[in-house]
Protein backbone atom coordinates (compact mmCIF):
# COMPACT_ATOMS: atom_id res chain seq x y z
CA UNK A 1 0.00 0.00 0.00
CA UNK A 2 2.74 2.49 -0.94
CA UNK A 3 1.44 6.09 -0.95
CA UNK A 4 -2.22 5.23 -1.59
CA UNK A 5 -3.40 8.85 -1.05
CA UNK A 6 -0.77 10.09 -3.53
CA UNK A 7 -1.83 7.56 -6.14
CA UNK A 8 -5.47 8.53 -5.81
CA UNK A 9 -4.69 12.26 -5.82
CA UNK A 10 -2.74 11.93 -9.08
CA UNK A 11 -5.57 9.94 -10.66
CA UNK A 12 -8.12 12.56 -9.59
CA UNK A 13 -6.04 15.43 -10.99
CA UNK A 14 -5.89 13.65 -14.36
CA UNK A 15 -9.63 12.86 -14.47
CA UNK A 16 -12.36 15.01 -16.06
CA UNK A 17 -14.50 16.70 -13.36
CA UNK A 18 -17.56 14.57 -14.12
CA UNK A 19 -15.56 11.31 -13.85
CA UNK A 20 -14.04 11.69 -10.37
CA UNK A 21 -16.03 8.82 -8.88
CA UNK A 22 -14.89 6.43 -11.62
CA UNK A 23 -11.27 7.63 -11.41
CA UNK A 24 -11.30 7.22 -7.63
CA UNK A 25 -12.83 3.75 -7.96
CA UNK A 26 -10.05 2.55 -10.28
CA UNK A 27 -7.26 4.13 -8.22
CA UNK A 28 -8.61 2.89 -4.87
CA UNK A 29 -9.01 -0.65 -6.18
CA UNK A 30 -5.34 -0.64 -7.18
CA UNK A 31 -3.94 1.24 -4.19
CA UNK A 32 -5.91 -0.54 -1.44
CA UNK A 33 -6.68 -3.82 -3.21
CA UNK A 34 -10.38 -3.02 -2.86
CA UNK A 35 -13.09 -5.06 -4.55
CA UNK A 36 -15.61 -2.24 -4.75
CA UNK A 37 -16.18 1.43 -3.91
CA UNK A 38 -19.15 3.79 -3.85
CA UNK A 39 -19.48 7.54 -3.40
CA UNK A 40 -22.56 8.75 -1.51
CA UNK A 41 -23.55 12.43 -1.78
CA UNK A 42 -25.67 14.19 0.86
CA UNK A 43 -28.94 15.64 -0.39
CA UNK A 44 -30.07 19.25 0.06
CA UNK A 45 -31.78 18.49 3.36
CA UNK A 46 -28.80 16.45 4.62
CA UNK A 47 -31.29 13.71 5.48
CA UNK A 48 -30.14 11.13 2.93
CA UNK A 49 -27.01 9.91 1.15
CA UNK A 50 -27.29 8.91 -2.48
CA UNK A 51 -24.95 6.78 -4.64
CA UNK A 52 -23.06 8.32 -7.57
CA UNK A 53 -21.42 5.29 -9.21
CA UNK A 54 -24.48 3.04 -9.07
CA UNK A 55 -27.64 5.16 -8.67
CA UNK A 56 -29.77 2.03 -9.25
CA UNK A 57 -28.46 -0.01 -6.33
CA UNK A 58 -30.91 -2.79 -5.37
CA UNK A 59 -33.17 -1.67 -2.52
CA UNK A 60 -31.77 -4.11 0.03
CA UNK A 61 -28.15 -3.22 -0.70
CA UNK A 62 -28.95 0.50 -0.76
CA UNK A 63 -30.73 0.42 2.60
CA UNK A 64 -27.92 -1.59 4.18
CA UNK A 65 -25.35 0.92 2.97
CA UNK A 66 -27.54 3.91 3.85
CA UNK A 67 -27.80 3.15 7.56
CA UNK A 68 -24.06 2.66 8.08
CA UNK A 69 -23.20 5.58 5.79
CA UNK A 70 -25.46 7.85 7.85
CA UNK A 71 -23.60 6.83 11.01
CA UNK A 72 -20.32 7.77 9.36
CA UNK A 73 -21.76 11.05 8.04
CA UNK A 74 -23.11 12.04 11.46
CA UNK A 75 -20.05 11.04 13.48
CA UNK A 76 -17.49 12.15 10.87
CA UNK A 77 -15.48 9.07 11.82
CA UNK A 78 -14.64 5.91 9.83
CA UNK A 79 -17.15 3.08 10.36
CA UNK A 80 -16.29 -0.56 9.65
CA UNK A 81 -19.07 -2.92 8.64
CA UNK A 82 -18.17 -6.62 8.42
CA UNK A 83 -20.44 -8.96 6.49
CA UNK A 84 -21.26 -12.63 6.87
CA UNK A 85 -18.16 -13.44 4.85
CA UNK A 86 -14.70 -12.03 5.58
CA UNK A 87 -15.24 -8.89 3.53
CA UNK A 88 -15.39 -5.53 5.29
CA UNK A 89 -16.91 -2.29 4.10
CA UNK A 90 -15.15 0.81 5.36
CA UNK A 91 -17.22 4.03 5.36
CA UNK A 92 -15.24 7.26 5.40
CA UNK A 93 -16.43 10.89 5.65
CA UNK A 94 -16.07 13.04 2.54
CA UNK A 95 -15.43 16.40 4.18
CA UNK A 96 -13.28 19.41 3.33
CA UNK A 97 -12.65 22.32 5.74
CA UNK A 98 -15.50 20.99 7.83
CA UNK A 99 -18.07 20.92 5.01
CA UNK A 100 -19.78 17.54 4.86
CA UNK A 101 -20.19 16.41 1.27
CA UNK A 102 -20.99 12.74 1.75
CA UNK A 103 -19.38 9.37 2.41
CA UNK A 104 -16.93 7.09 0.59
CA UNK A 105 -17.44 3.32 0.91
CA UNK A 106 -14.48 1.01 0.26
CA UNK A 107 -14.99 -2.76 0.29
CA UNK A 108 -11.92 -4.76 1.33
CA UNK A 109 -11.22 -8.49 1.43
CA UNK A 110 -10.72 -8.50 5.22
CA UNK A 111 -11.00 -6.21 8.22
CA UNK A 112 -8.27 -3.58 7.73
CA UNK A 113 -5.61 -2.65 10.25
CA UNK A 114 -5.27 0.89 11.62
CA UNK A 115 -2.69 1.87 8.99
CA UNK A 116 -5.00 0.87 6.14
CA UNK A 117 -7.96 2.73 7.68
CA UNK A 118 -5.83 5.86 8.03
CA UNK A 119 -4.69 5.57 4.42
CA UNK A 120 -8.30 5.15 3.31
CA UNK A 121 -9.27 8.22 5.33
CA UNK A 122 -6.58 10.25 3.56
CA UNK A 123 -7.87 8.94 0.23
CA UNK A 124 -11.36 10.15 1.16
CA UNK A 125 -9.88 13.55 1.98
CA UNK A 126 -8.29 13.79 -1.47
CA UNK A 127 -11.59 12.84 -3.10
CA UNK A 128 -13.52 15.40 -1.04
CA UNK A 129 -11.23 18.22 -2.15
CA UNK A 130 -11.58 17.12 -5.78
CA UNK A 131 -15.39 16.91 -5.54
CA UNK A 132 -15.56 20.38 -4.03
CA UNK A 133 -13.44 21.79 -6.87
CA UNK A 134 -15.36 19.89 -9.57
CA UNK A 135 -18.75 21.10 -8.40
CA UNK A 136 -18.47 24.28 -10.50
CA UNK A 137 -17.50 22.37 -13.63
CA UNK A 138 -20.19 19.68 -13.80
CA UNK A 139 -23.81 19.18 -12.76
CA UNK A 140 -23.36 15.50 -11.99
CA UNK A 141 -22.93 15.78 -8.22
CA UNK A 142 -25.66 18.40 -7.87
CA UNK A 143 -28.05 16.09 -9.68
CA UNK A 144 -27.17 13.39 -7.16
CA UNK A 145 -28.02 15.79 -4.31
CA UNK A 146 -31.54 16.66 -5.41
CA UNK A 147 -34.42 14.34 -4.68
CA UNK A 148 -36.93 16.57 -6.45
CA UNK A 149 -36.76 19.52 -8.79
CA UNK A 150 -35.59 22.82 -7.29
CA UNK A 151 -37.61 25.94 -7.92
CA UNK A 152 -35.78 28.66 -9.84
CA UNK A 153 -35.53 30.71 -6.65
CA UNK A 154 -34.06 27.80 -4.70
CA UNK A 155 -31.56 27.10 -7.49
CA UNK A 156 -30.28 30.66 -7.11
CA UNK A 157 -30.19 30.51 -3.32
CA UNK A 158 -28.19 27.28 -3.12
CA UNK A 159 -25.75 28.55 -5.75
CA UNK A 160 -25.21 31.69 -3.70
CA UNK A 161 -24.30 29.87 -0.47
CA UNK A 162 -20.66 29.73 0.70
CA UNK A 163 -21.19 26.13 1.83
CA UNK A 164 -23.18 24.44 4.58
CA UNK A 165 -20.52 24.06 7.27
CA UNK A 166 -16.94 25.03 8.01
CA UNK A 167 -14.45 24.01 10.70
CA UNK A 168 -11.65 26.08 12.23
CA UNK A 169 -9.43 25.73 15.26
CA UNK A 170 -11.49 28.34 17.11
CA UNK A 171 -15.00 27.61 15.87
CA UNK A 172 -17.47 25.32 14.11
CA UNK A 173 -20.12 26.86 11.88
CA UNK A 174 -23.08 25.41 9.98
CA UNK A 175 -26.30 26.57 8.33
CA UNK A 176 -29.40 25.17 6.68
CA UNK A 177 -32.13 26.56 4.40
CA UNK A 178 -35.70 25.31 4.36
CA UNK A 179 -37.88 24.49 2.55
CA UNK A 180 -34.81 23.16 0.76
CA UNK A 181 -36.35 22.78 -2.69
CA UNK A 182 -38.45 25.96 -2.80
CA UNK A 183 -36.65 28.47 -0.54
CA UNK A 184 -37.04 32.03 -1.80
CA UNK A 185 -35.52 34.97 0.09
CA UNK A 186 -33.90 33.78 3.33
CA UNK A 187 -30.18 33.18 3.15
CA UNK A 188 -26.86 33.09 5.00
CA UNK A 189 -23.28 33.92 4.08
CA UNK A 190 -19.90 33.75 5.78
CA UNK A 191 -16.20 34.31 5.25
CA UNK A 192 -13.10 33.34 7.25
CA UNK A 193 -10.21 35.79 7.02
CA UNK A 194 -7.37 35.44 9.51
CA UNK A 195 -8.70 36.13 13.00
CA UNK A 196 -12.02 37.42 11.67
CA UNK A 197 -15.15 35.41 10.90
CA UNK A 198 -17.97 37.34 9.21
CA UNK A 199 -21.48 35.85 9.22
CA UNK A 200 -24.62 37.38 7.73
CA UNK A 201 -28.18 36.07 7.89
CA UNK A 202 -30.87 37.56 5.66
CA UNK A 203 -34.60 37.41 6.27
CA UNK A 204 -35.65 38.08 2.68
CA UNK A 205 -39.01 39.71 1.95
CA UNK A 206 -41.48 38.40 -0.56
CA UNK A 207 -41.43 34.97 -2.15
CA UNK A 208 -40.19 33.11 -5.17
CA UNK A 209 -37.90 34.52 -7.82
CA UNK A 210 -38.50 38.14 -6.84
CA UNK A 211 -37.26 37.45 -3.32
CA UNK A 212 -34.22 35.48 -4.49
CA UNK A 213 -33.18 38.27 -6.87
CA UNK A 214 -33.35 40.80 -4.03
CA UNK A 215 -31.31 38.51 -1.79
CA UNK A 216 -28.69 37.96 -4.52
CA UNK A 217 -28.20 41.72 -4.91
CA UNK A 218 -27.94 42.18 -1.13
CA UNK A 219 -25.44 39.35 -0.59
CA UNK A 220 -23.23 40.46 -3.47
CA UNK A 221 -23.25 44.09 -2.31
CA UNK A 222 -22.09 43.00 1.16
CA UNK A 223 -19.46 40.72 -0.37
CA UNK A 224 -18.22 43.56 -2.56
CA UNK A 225 -17.71 45.80 0.47
CA UNK A 226 -16.19 43.00 2.57
CA UNK A 227 -13.77 41.91 -0.17
CA UNK A 228 -12.69 45.52 -0.57
CA UNK A 229 -11.74 45.60 3.11
CA UNK A 230 -14.93 47.28 4.30
CA UNK A 231 -16.13 47.07 7.90
CA UNK A 232 -19.52 45.67 8.97
CA UNK A 233 -20.94 49.19 8.79
CA UNK A 234 -19.63 49.68 5.25
CA UNK A 235 -21.06 46.31 4.21
CA UNK A 236 -24.48 47.21 5.59
CA UNK A 237 -24.48 50.70 4.14
CA UNK A 238 -23.37 49.68 0.63
CA UNK A 239 -26.03 46.96 0.54
CA UNK A 240 -28.69 49.33 1.87
CA UNK A 241 -27.88 52.05 -0.66
CA UNK A 242 -27.77 49.52 -3.51
CA UNK A 243 -31.20 48.17 -2.63
CA UNK A 244 -32.73 51.62 -2.08
CA UNK A 245 -31.53 53.12 -5.36
CA UNK A 246 -32.82 50.07 -7.19
CA UNK A 247 -36.24 49.88 -5.50
CA UNK A 248 -36.69 53.36 -3.94
CA UNK A 249 -37.79 51.95 -0.59
CA UNK A 250 -40.46 49.59 -1.94
CA UNK A 251 -38.27 46.57 -1.14
CA UNK A 252 -35.97 46.01 1.81
CA UNK A 253 -34.10 43.18 3.50
CA UNK A 254 -33.90 42.45 7.23
CA UNK A 255 -30.31 41.42 7.86
CA UNK A 256 -28.03 40.57 10.77
CA UNK A 257 -24.30 41.05 10.27
CA UNK A 258 -21.85 39.53 12.75
CA UNK A 259 -18.07 39.65 12.94
CA UNK A 260 -16.33 37.37 15.44
CA UNK A 261 -12.79 38.08 16.60
CA UNK A 262 -11.69 34.47 16.89
CA UNK A 263 -8.81 35.35 19.22
CA UNK A 264 -10.73 37.37 21.79
CA UNK A 265 -14.29 36.06 21.53
CA UNK A 266 -15.68 39.54 20.83
CA UNK A 267 -18.60 39.76 18.41
CA UNK A 268 -19.42 42.97 16.54
CA UNK A 269 -22.99 43.16 15.28
CA UNK A 270 -25.14 45.28 12.99
CA UNK A 271 -28.79 44.38 13.56
CA UNK A 272 -30.67 45.64 10.53
CA UNK A 273 -33.98 43.90 11.06
CA UNK A 274 -35.45 40.68 12.28
CA UNK A 275 -33.04 37.69 12.43
CA UNK A 276 -32.66 36.62 16.08
CA UNK A 277 -29.51 35.58 17.97
CA UNK A 278 -29.76 33.10 20.84
CA UNK A 279 -26.95 31.79 23.00
CA UNK A 280 -26.79 28.27 24.42
CA UNK A 281 -24.47 28.29 27.44
CA UNK A 282 -24.49 25.12 29.48
CA UNK A 283 -28.14 24.11 29.45
CA UNK A 284 -29.58 27.62 29.20
CA UNK A 285 -30.85 29.29 26.04
CA UNK A 286 -31.03 33.09 26.22
CA UNK A 287 -31.53 35.76 23.55
CA UNK A 288 -28.74 38.21 22.74
CA UNK A 289 -30.56 41.53 22.90
CA UNK A 290 -29.45 43.97 20.20
CA UNK A 291 -30.83 47.34 19.23
CA UNK A 292 -32.69 46.84 15.98
CA UNK A 293 -31.92 49.32 13.23
CA UNK A 294 -33.67 49.86 9.90
CA UNK A 295 -33.74 46.98 7.41
CA UNK A 296 -31.39 47.40 4.47
CA UNK A 297 -32.83 49.48 1.63
CA UNK A 298 -35.74 51.10 3.47
CA UNK A 299 -34.45 54.69 3.18
CA UNK A 300 -31.69 56.51 1.32
CA UNK A 301 -28.31 57.05 2.95
CA UNK A 302 -29.23 55.04 6.07
CA UNK A 303 -26.35 54.87 8.53
CA UNK A 304 -25.70 51.96 10.87
CA UNK A 305 -24.01 51.53 14.24
CA UNK A 306 -22.02 48.58 15.54
CA UNK A 307 -22.84 46.87 18.82
CA UNK A 308 -20.66 44.35 20.65
CA UNK A 309 -21.11 41.32 22.86
CA UNK A 310 -18.74 38.58 24.01
CA UNK A 311 -18.77 34.80 23.90
CA UNK A 312 -17.06 32.34 26.19
CA UNK A 313 -15.35 29.09 25.15
CA UNK A 314 -18.06 26.46 24.76
CA UNK A 315 -20.79 28.96 23.86
CA UNK A 316 -23.12 28.09 21.01
CA UNK A 317 -24.89 30.84 19.06
CA UNK A 318 -27.96 30.20 16.96
CA UNK A 319 -29.11 32.76 14.41
CA UNK A 320 -32.61 32.14 13.09
CA UNK A 321 -34.87 33.94 10.65
CA UNK A 322 -38.48 34.87 11.32
CA UNK A 323 -39.56 31.75 9.46
CA UNK A 324 -38.17 29.82 12.44
CA UNK A 325 -38.74 32.15 15.38
CA UNK A 326 -42.24 33.33 14.50
CA UNK A 327 -43.57 30.12 12.93
CA UNK A 328 -47.12 29.73 14.22
CA UNK A 329 -48.76 26.66 12.67
CA UNK A 330 -52.40 25.71 13.24
CA UNK A 331 -53.00 28.36 15.90
CA UNK A 332 -50.20 27.19 18.20
CA UNK A 333 -47.96 29.63 20.00
CA UNK A 334 -44.96 30.79 17.93
CA UNK A 335 -42.18 28.22 17.71
CA UNK A 336 -39.74 30.70 19.22
CA UNK A 337 -41.69 31.09 22.46
CA UNK A 338 -40.67 27.78 24.02
CA UNK A 339 -40.35 24.91 21.53
CA UNK A 340 -37.29 26.35 19.82
CA UNK A 341 -35.37 26.67 23.09
CA UNK A 342 -36.17 23.03 23.88
CA UNK A 343 -34.85 21.87 20.52
CA UNK A 344 -31.71 23.99 20.92
CA UNK A 345 -31.01 22.56 24.36
CA UNK A 346 -31.32 19.06 22.91
CA UNK A 347 -28.38 19.77 20.56
CA UNK A 348 -25.80 20.25 23.34
CA UNK A 349 -23.86 17.09 22.52
CA UNK A 350 -24.16 17.46 18.74
CA UNK A 351 -21.69 19.21 16.44
CA UNK A 352 -22.93 22.37 14.73
CA UNK A 353 -23.73 20.61 11.45
CA UNK A 354 -26.00 18.16 13.27
CA UNK A 355 -27.51 20.88 15.47
CA UNK A 356 -28.97 22.89 12.57
CA UNK A 357 -30.61 19.72 11.27
CA UNK A 358 -32.11 18.97 14.68
CA UNK A 359 -33.66 22.43 14.98
CA UNK A 360 -35.06 22.20 11.45
CA UNK A 361 -36.51 18.72 12.06
CA UNK A 362 -38.16 19.96 15.24
CA UNK A 363 -39.57 22.91 13.30
CA UNK A 364 -41.04 20.55 10.70
CA UNK A 365 -42.50 18.40 13.49
CA UNK A 366 -44.01 21.53 15.06
CA UNK A 367 -45.75 22.11 11.73
CA UNK A 368 -46.96 18.49 11.92
CA UNK A 369 -44.66 17.86 8.91
CA UNK A 370 -46.76 20.16 6.73
CA UNK A 371 -44.92 22.44 4.31
CA UNK A 372 -43.39 25.48 5.99
CA UNK A 373 -45.38 28.64 5.36
CA UNK A 374 -42.28 30.81 5.29
CA UNK A 375 -38.62 30.42 4.41
CA UNK A 376 -36.49 29.40 7.36
CA UNK A 377 -32.76 29.74 8.09
CA UNK A 378 -30.83 28.31 11.03
CA UNK A 379 -27.13 29.09 11.49
CA UNK A 380 -25.17 27.56 14.39
CA UNK A 381 -21.80 28.92 15.58
CA UNK A 382 -19.73 27.17 18.25
CA UNK A 383 -16.84 29.16 19.67
CA UNK A 384 -14.21 26.85 21.11
CA UNK A 385 -11.83 29.57 22.24
CA UNK A 386 -8.63 30.59 20.53
CA UNK A 387 -5.97 27.97 19.87
CA UNK A 388 -2.60 28.53 18.17
CA UNK A 389 -2.45 27.75 14.43
CA UNK A 390 -0.50 24.50 14.99
CA UNK A 391 -3.53 23.17 16.90
CA UNK A 392 -6.13 24.47 14.47
CA UNK A 393 -8.48 22.26 12.49
CA UNK A 394 -10.61 19.26 13.25
CA UNK A 395 -14.30 18.68 13.04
Amino acid sequence: MPDAPGQVARALRAAPPDQLAEAADRAIRRALDASRTEVFIADYRSTGLWPVLDPDLPDGDFLACQGVAQRCFSSQQPVLDGGADTRCRVYLPLSVWGERLGVLMVELAATPDATTVEAARDVAGELAVALRAADRETDRYRRARRRERLSMAAEMQWDLLPGRSVAHGAFLLAGQLEPAYTVGGDHFDWSVDGDRLTVTVLNGTGSGLTASLLTAVTVNAMRNARRSGGSLVEQAELASDTIFYQHRGSRHVATLLLELDTRRGVVKAVDAGSPHVLRLRGGTVAPIVLEQQLPLGMFAETRYDVQEFTVEPGDRLFVVSDGVYEAEPAGQEPYGERAMARSMRSTRLQPAAEAVGTVMRELHAYHADADLRDDAVVVCLDWRGFSPPDNAGGQ
